[in-house]
């Protein structure tokens, strides 16, 4: 269950930053209005999660794994473009993100 609120934050926060991206500058109402309400229930869940998580393996988890959903977002659907160099290094991240998990786990099992 702590992972499944540690994903649902990192989801809330990654439609929080889509939200800033398309309140343009708090031009528009609705999507400005939203980023506060996403980042806000991302914080609460992410806090939530922190009960059974440690803070450390938590947010590099929530950070990498927002960075990379976030760069997908802005590829797909804002159409920017990501040089390979940016693609090897998000990739970077998400090893990094996959070897904190697995590093998390074994010391557990200790």
């Amino acid at each position: 269950m702590k992972w499944l609120m540690l994903l649902l934050a990192i989801v809330l926060e990654a439609c929080g930053t889509t939200s800033m991206k398309l309140s343009n500058g708090f031009a528009n109402f609705v999507p400005s209005v939203l980023m506060f309400v996403l980042y806000g229930a991302s914080l609460v869940v992410l806090d939530v999660a922190l009960k059974q998580i440690p803070v450390g393996i938590a947010y590099a988890i929530w950070s990498g794994l927002g960075i990379v959903i976030i760069s997908s977002i802005d590829a797909f659907y804002f159409k920017e473009s990501l040089s390979l160099q940016q693609i090897l290094f998000i990739l970077l991240i998400l090893v990094g993100v996959a070897g904190l998990n697995l590093s998390s786990l074994h010391s557990r099992t200790r």
